[in-house]
């Protein structure tokens, strides 16, 4: 069992937030050894510098997938990432810098990840934006309108450009929240976000059973991640995770199981299916 961590009041004025910035630092290193479960393969996992995005980044190429991991603007963040799985795991990432809401950079990424490369065979959807909204009735069309776009216009973009690329047996993972299920008085954008992610999951999943491409969503509840300090006061840092049924946030490393158990031929059973990663919260699938 993961000990409860002590984590201090702290806020950041920017979302995406820098991990770097944060103590204690979120925990994503893997506890065990790679087995080549993804050997040969290659992933795009936007929102791969940090947080959730960097556990799965690092665990991915313990068992020897090449990366793409695309970022908005963490520099630092992301050039510790690529750090991480060149030198210390053996992996090879290239870093893709830019705004997947829009359409024509998220083409891009994916066309410079081929071109990297020469294949996709997995996607995942993991960058998002947050922030509190409680007082929703003043709340800025600019912010909504960005929420919306990187958290359901990117995946969906990603999903596009991806799509010819990927030959049958492979994955897309889409990131979702507990929040989808729940919902939540002060997160209200994200929260709706994240249920259109589960039903855009469902649907695809759907549409490319005949290609046998799996499509499936990893729904975390409370982790340690930039996205904290990022979109919440001090005040409610202070503690965080504590509401949890463990009583304890979770850490990127004991999220990114999930979505290596999806990547994988583990998974090979599972589309169109969520997993929930949140501490013993007991939600509808």
């Amino acid at each position: 069992m993961t000990d409860k961590p002590d984590i201090p009041p702290q806020h950041q004025d920017s979302m995406p937030a820098d991990e770097y910035k944060m103590h204690p630092a979120p925990d994503y290193t893997p506890r065990h050894a790679g087995t080549g479960k993804l050997k040969g393969k290659v992933a795009f996992i936007s929102g791969g510098d940090s947080g959730i995005g960097r556990a799965v980044s690092v665990l991915f190429a313990r068992e020897g997938a090449k990366l793409a991991i695309a970022y908005l603007e963490e520099d630092r963040d992301a050039e510790e990432t690529k750090r991480i799985v060149e030198e210390e795991e053996g992996g090879e990432a290239l870093l893709i810098r830019g705004d997947l809401g829009k359409r024509d950079h998220a083409f891009s990424a994916v066309a410079q990840t081929v071109e990297r490369f020469g294949q996709l065979d997995i996607l995942v959807n993991h960058a998002a934006l947050q922030w509190e909204d409680g007082d929703f009735a003043n709340e800025p069309e600019e912010r909504l309108r960005r929420i919306m776009e990187t958290n359901i216009l990117a995946p969906m973009f990603c999903t596009q450009a991806a799509l010819p690329h990927l030959k049958e047996g492979g994955v897309i993972i889409n990131t979702s929240s507990v929040n989808a299920f729940k919902g939540n008085d002060t997160l209200i954008a994200y929260s709706t976000t994240r249920g259109a992610t589960l039903t855009f999951s469902r649907s695809m999943a759907k549409n490319l059973m005949d290609r046998g491409i799996r499509v499936n969503a990893v729904a975390p509840g409370p982790i340690w991640t930039p996205f904290i300090p990022g979109s919440m006061p001090e005040e409610k840092v202070e503690g965080f995770g504590s509401q949890a049924p463990m009583e304890r946030p979770g850490q990127p490393w004991e999220v990114a199981t999930a979505y290596l158990f999806l990547a994988s031929s583990d998974g090979s059973y599972y589309t169109g299916q969520t997993l929930h990663p949140n501490g013993g919260k007991i939600v509808g699938a």
